[in-house]
């Protein structure tokens, strides 16, 4: 009988995949639990991976027009009760600060000082929109200080009570954008234009498809009039809301006294919108390309885009591998992939050839390459793809050097080629309630339903003991008649539905 085959990350997504998606972390070294509940740790190499997407989306924000600024952590808690549908939206996910120092308890402890309360509660911010709003007022006269176009990378805190790294913890990392403009045509174009950014970020930089589209009224960002959202499709067929982009109307302008002169002399409220992407992606990119031996880096995003690992078995051989590491890690830097120099890590340390190789397999390293003295003499060098596994091969060094670039993008093409496949395969159109049911049944895989529907309490009381979710409307889907499959009144298109993070 046949082995089965070993795997560096156990248990395997088809045993378990929560608990896989955890070991996948933990052997990429990526973040691990903190000692505050609910809260992470980010380590090095995923920290790392979360600069590569800041600065990719930070240059594609400034190409747009947008600017960074910072805004307090603090928010007067009189500031969310401005925005009724917000405050109900936030309110049990808040986390309050009520005293601002602490004294002895007489007990070899501390408490709060009972004379150090605070006038107002502050709340930690769950997100900005009433701080910025506030700001925007003062910052806003007469149309001629329109459009502010604001970003900000910051730290949210969100009172979450089950928490899984990087999908949802009680603090995370993230970008929110803020807008404020002069009429809802500009401010609605504005929030497309974020969207189709979002999108272009998530495809061609993550190498993970999303579908674009408008977000139901009961999923709504709290206080909207619109939301949009790219959703992606995980390996466990589950479906991951990857960005958000919300039309906020002329709500939290009027809460917050944004007015400005218009060009007519008269004093109106501005149209405003808000927008972010998370450290959940980060979460979706694992889910979306790992396997079974660890994560896998799409290379526009990878730390490393190469390691090269020396082997010897003694120090005689150790100064002629090293050099020839050296010299042909300076030859694959010298060469340029998606606009920067190829990053290159040599790892001498002394550590075993095998445990040392997976290492790199599990922290998702898109080239591995491996140097012995055979290799050397032959002019040549053990050649192995992330995205592929599988045995190296051996190949030779001017043609690795020369190549690199075009290697690297065939990954990052074959690894979004790979999602999208997995994607289209767990999609179905669906035309009945029964087949609904079916499709998500508590033993059945699940994946991407397009039904037609029409929003209501009757469908979200289905909705709900499926525990599926209703996750777009497509911005590119067509008109179509039809019957909604959960209460037959006419629908006028088709909405996408899954069991979701």
């Amino acid at each position: 009988m046949a082995k089965p085959p070993k795997n560096a990350i156990s248990p395997t997504r088809s045993e378990d995949y929560p608990e896989w998606y955890q070991q996948v972390i933990k052997g990429a070294d990526l973040a691990e639990n903190s000692d505050v509940r609910g809260c992470m740790v980010i380590k090095p190499w995923g920290y790392a991976i979360w600069e590569n997407m800041q600065r990719r989306l930070d240059d594609m924000f400034k190409a747009t027009g947008h600017e960074n600024a910072y805004f307090p952590l603090f928010i007067p808690m009189s500031f969310l009760e401005k925005e009724a549908e917000h405050v109900e939206g936030f309110a049990k996910e808040c986390a309050v600060v009520t005293h601002h120092r602490l004294v002895d308890n007489g007990q070899g402890g501390l408490m709060p000082d009972p004379s150090a309360k605070l006038e107002e509660p502050l709340i930690v911010r769950p997100t900005s929109e009433t701080i910025i709003g506030a700001t925007f007022a003062r910052w806003v006269q007469s149309y001629r200080d329109l459009p502010i176009l604001i970003n900000q990378w910051a730290n949210v805190v969100r009172w979450e009570l089950r928490t899984r790294m990087f999908l949802r913890t009680a603090e995370f990392l993230w970008q929110e954008g803020h807008t404020v403009h002069a009429t809802a045509e500009e401010a609605q174009a504005e929030t497309m234009a974020i969207l189709k950014l979002y999108a272009d970020f998530a495809e061609n930089t993550m190498a993970m498809p999303v579908i674009q589209g408008r977000k139901t009224a009961g999923e709504r960002f709290p206080g909207a009039v619109d939301t949009l959202s790219i959703e992606a499709m995980m390996q466990d067929r589950k479906a991951l809301q990857a960005g958000t982009s919300h039309f906020l109307g002329q709500n939290f302008a009027k809460a917050q006294e944004i007015k400005f002169q218009s060009e007519s002399g008269e004093l109106v409220h501005a149209w405003t919108t808000s927008w972010g992407v998370s450290t959940r992606l980060i979460g979706g990119l694992l889910m979306t390309h790992a396997d079974d031996d660890g994560l896998v880096l799409p290379p526009k995003l990878a730390p490393a885009h190469v390691v090269i690992l020396p082997i010897y078995k003694n120090d005689d051989q150790r100064g002629d591998v090293i050099a020839y590491c050296e010299s042909l890690k300076a030859e694959l830097e010298s060469e340029h992939y998606d606009g920067a120099p190829v990053r290159v890590k040599l790892d001498d340390r002394d550590l075993r050839g095998g445990e040392k190789k997976w290492q790199w397999v599990k922290r998702g390293v898109p080239i591995r390459i491996e140097v012995g003295p055979r290799d050397i003499a032959e002019g040549k060098v053990a050649f192995s793809r992330r995205d592929l596994g599988g045995k190296p091969e051996f190949l030779e060094r001017a043609g690795v050097v020369k190549e690199i670039a075009k290697t690297l993008e065939t990954i990052q093409q074959t690894l979004f080629d790979r999602a999208v496949k997995l994607r289209d395969e767990a999609t179905v159109e669906i035309n009945s309630l029964e087949e609904f049911e079916k499709f998500f049944a508590a033993d059945a895989p699940g994946g991407l339903a397009y039904c037609h529907f029409v929003d209501g309490p009757e469908m979200e009381a289905k909705l709900k003991k499926l525990k599926v979710t209703a996750r777009c409307i497509p911005i590119d889907g067509d008109a179509e008649s039809g019957e909604c499959i959960f209460t037959g009144a006419a629908s006028e298109r088709r909405g996408v539905f899954a069991r979701a993070y």
